[in-house]
């Protein structure tokens, strides 16, 4: 029968059907075979024998964390402690794009940013809604309720950003281990130490270990360029421009403009520069 894996503990994968849970361990031929179940993972199974029998094709699938499957993304973004990074929002955001993952950005801390340095930061924040999206607040509860419903989406963010916490405030039944940010590092203490995924509002959400870095491999530096979806607002001339220094590039010229935010097209420059010659 067909089943979900909603946690992962050690060799024990906990897969869903229908009201159950049931803990499976894999077939030896996974390891023989190198397939690592994932948690988000469909997944035909024995619920006598407790025996996970072959994993079904994956929708997508993310390393870090590791989890398949996802409809959408909340990225958690601290606005202090830690910091407002547009440089890891913009990371996320290509990452999610990448995987065909819808990105919803999620504000956190606005409490504790004074007035001015907060409308500051919207304003740079109405950008990433003028190019199509989604941006909330943590405050907004009924909102991310709505979003939620009949989607599978992954919390994800910088450690510390607030993620279990937002989970606590849909959900206080849950109770879920949250960490304050260390002031030394500048960082979060990681909480959350397995992926676990759980129903809510008519869909399904998954708490994963937060994480202060993140790196792309093996992705094409034109997979990134693509990533930016407003570029493509701008057809240039050339067929594979990749906006750095063609002459007459109409993305270059809509960043000169205004009509580009210049921070994303500097990101864009940093995420691809290793790969260009």
């Amino acid at each position: 029968m067909q089943g979900q894996i909603i946690k992962i503990i050690s060799d024990l994968h906990f897969v869903s059907y229908k009201d159950s849970v049931y803990p499976c361990k894999c077939r030896g031929i996974f390891r023989k075979n190198k397939i690592i179940p994932l948690v988000g993972d469909y997944v035909i199974f024995d619920k006598d024998k407790k025996i996970i029998e072959k994993v079904l094709t994956r929708k997508n699938e993310f390393n870090r964390p590791k989890v398949s499957n996802i409809d959408q993304a909340f990225i958690i973004t601290s606005l202090v402690h830690p910091d407002f990074s547009l440089n890891l929002l913009d990371k996320l955001i290509v990452l999610m794009e990448i995987n065909k993952v819808e990105p919803i950005i999620c504000i956190t801390k606005e409490d504790l940013m004074s007035k001015d340095k907060l409308e500051s930061i919207y304003k740079q924040l109405d950008y990433y809604k003028k190019i199509g999206y989604k941006v909330v607040s943590n405050t907004n509860l009924n909102k991310i309720k709505k979003l939620i419903k009949n989607k599978t989406s992954v919390f994800t963010g910088q450690t510390g950003a607030g993620k279990s916490t937002l989970l606590n405030k849909l959900n206080p039944n849950w109770n879920l281990e949250t960490g304050e940010v260390s002031l030394a590092l500048g960082r979060g203490r990681h909480t959350t130490r397995v992926v676990e995924m759980f129903n809510l509002f008519g869909g399904k959400v998954m708490d994963t270990p937060g994480f202060s870095a993140l790196e792309y491999k093996n992705v094409d530096k034109e997979n990134i360029r693509d990533a930016f979806i407003e570029f493509k607002n701008y057809p240039c001339q050339f067929k594979d421009c990749m906006h750095i220094n063609e002459k007459e590039c109409e993305v270059k010229q809509a960043v000169i403009d205004n009509n580009i935010l210049e921070t994303r097209y500097n990101n864009y420059l940093n995420f691809i520069k290793k790969d260009v010659r």
